[in-house]
This record gives structure tokens, C-alpha cells and sequence, in this order.
């Protein structure tokens, strides 16, 4: 517990918008603690650190940690990070995302910076709802689900956050969930520590309004759900489609070595330079 109290006095705002708006049993908070436990064991800094969040719930988070902070426009977190990591290539930006603000208004933005493989991580907590503005249906509500604009049964069908960022280019990509809390500060650490665009998809849940709406029960309920269709990544690669079927993997589900961009950048302003003195 000493540990704990520890770092909640180290890492968190205590000053400012406790208690947190957050519904009592949401993921949210485990994301929180995981991510605050990653950064410490990293050994960056809290001046090392900016943290950038987007609109809705996680939006929050980025008002209640003591590091550099910015709470930015719908779907536009992964583009204020990506102007502060050019001026400032030694801070190591953060950006948390819900699925809504990361993958649909923000869904550009998040396919190509990790086309362009950004020195940036990104944490994006999947409830499968917009739940901060009524429960709407995101691009992760499942076919079928119902919410606040799918009442009779949403016609759509989910995308995989995870698998789209491989397929973009990203780095490094892992998924966990908030029920495997140690495997979800392990993966945070490591998307931190990780050179390049890193994307830790976090497998959450809304149970006030997706939840209610599909009876799945309260947070206790949702969680185990989560725990029941968990498969790690090793296990899956021996599992047939029909036994993937109604599962989710977590773990690392890719880590490469590729340029990084501002790397990139820095050569072409330096080949720039010489090329324009010479011209002198």
C-alpha cells in the first residue's frame, strides 16, 4: 500500500478535479494506474512526459496526472502530439484516445501517423461506445450490439484497432484489457520504452451505458466477460478461426525495427542546409 500512496502522490494533480468524473467500477482508472506504474518504471521524468488526450472520458485522464498536459479537440490528440514531438523530439508524448476520437473523427490521423512511424504511443481504451455523449455507436460496437443510435441492433461491423495499426505500419502494437492488469503494465511499458509509434489497444468496458443496453450486467460482470475471452497471442496461433471466433487476443501482436520519422526529417533538413550553403 506504501508503494501505492507513493505514487499517486507522485504522479497525480491531487489539487485538481478529485473526485474524478469517472463512474464508479469504469476501466478507466486501472488504465490510469497502469500507465502512471509503466512511466515510473521507465525512469522518464515527469518534465520527460507530455500526455495528450482527446474529448471524452480518457479525455480526462489528461487532466488529473502532473506531467506536461494536453487536453485537445475530437480527434485531433494524435495531431497536437505529433506538432509538440517535431519541436521537441526529447519529450516522450503519450497520447490516450477513446475508440470514437482515435478511430472514427480521428481515424486519419491515426493511420498515417503510424504510416509515418512517430516516436509517439498511443493508448487507446476500446468500450465499444461513445460513453461520455450518450452511448452512441463507435467503429468497435459489435454487429448486432444495441446503443443510444443503433436501438433495434447496430448494422455495422467492427473493425480491430490492433490489427488496423499493424496493417497502417505502426511499430509496435499490443493489446491487453482491463482485467490483466500486470500484462497491461507490462505492454504500456514496453509500447512507452519501444522507438517508434507504439499502440497499446486497452479492451475496457462501459457497463453504465453499453453494458445496460446490451444486458451484460454491472463492472464485475463485464470484467469477467473480458477474462473469459482473453486468449494470449502464443495460444491463439494454435487455435482454429471457429475457436477465435467470440475471443480477443492480448499481447504483443507486432515489434519492428523501422526509420523513425523525425530521424527522417532531421537528415532532410541537414541535406537541405548543405545544399543551400553551397549555393552560397
Amino acid at each position: 500500500m506504501a508503494d501505492v500512496t507513493k505514487l499517486i502522490h507522485k504522479y497525480l494533480r491531487h489539487e485538481k478535479k478529485f473526485p474524478h468524473v469517472w463512474c464508479p467500477g469504469c476501466g478507466n482508472g486501472i488504465v490510469l494506474g497502469a500507465l502512471i506504474r509503466a512511466i515510473d518504471r521507465t525512469g522518464f521524468s515527469k518534465d520527460d512526459i507530455v500526455l495528450v488526450s482527446g474529448i471524452g472520458c480518457s479525455g480526462r485522464m489528461s487532466v488529473y496526472v502532473d506531467f506536461n498536459t494536453l487536453h485537445t479537440t475530437h480527434g485531433r490528440a494524435l495531431t497536437f502530439a505529433t506538432g509538440v514531438k517535431l519541436a521537441n523530439p526529447r519529450l516522450q508524448v503519450i497520447v490516450v484516445m477513446g475508440d470514437g476520437d482515435a478511430t472514427a473523427i480521428g481515424g486519419n490521423h491515426f493511420i498515417h501517423a503510424a504510416r509515418r512511424n512517430l516516436n509517439l504511443t498511443a493508448v487507446i481504451i476500446n468500450n465499444s461506445t461513445y460513453g461520455m455523449t450518450g452511448g452512441q455507436y463507435s467503429p468497435t460496437t459489435p454487429y448486432g450490439a444495441r446503443s443510444a443510435t443503433s436501438m433495434y441492433g447496430n448494422v455495422e461491423h467492427a473493425f480491430s484497432i490492433a490489427e488496423l495499426a499493424v496493417t497502417a505500419g505502426a511499430a509496435w502494437v499490443g493489446r491487453g484489457a482491463v482485467y490483466h492488469a500486470t500484462l497491461l503494465d507490462q505492454l504500456m511499458e514496453a509500447a512507452i520504452l519501444k522507438r517508434g509509434f507504439a499502440v497499446v489497444e486497452v479492451i475496457s468496458h462501459c457497463h453504465t451505458l453499453y453494458g445496460r443496453k446490451n444486458l451484460l450486467g454491472g463492472a464485475a460482470e463485464m470484467m469477467r466477460a473480458q477474462k473469459e475471452a482473453a486468449v494470449r497471442v502464443e495460444k491463439a496461433a494454435t487455435m482454429t478461426p471457429e475457436e477465435l471466433a467470440s475471443k480477443f487476443t492480448i499481447g504483443i501482436l507486432a515489434d519492428r525495427d523501422l526509420p523513425i520519422y523525425t530521424q527522417e526529417y532531421r537528415k532532410i533538413r541537414e541535406a537541405a542546409r548543405t545544399a543551400l550553403a553551397g549555393e552560397d
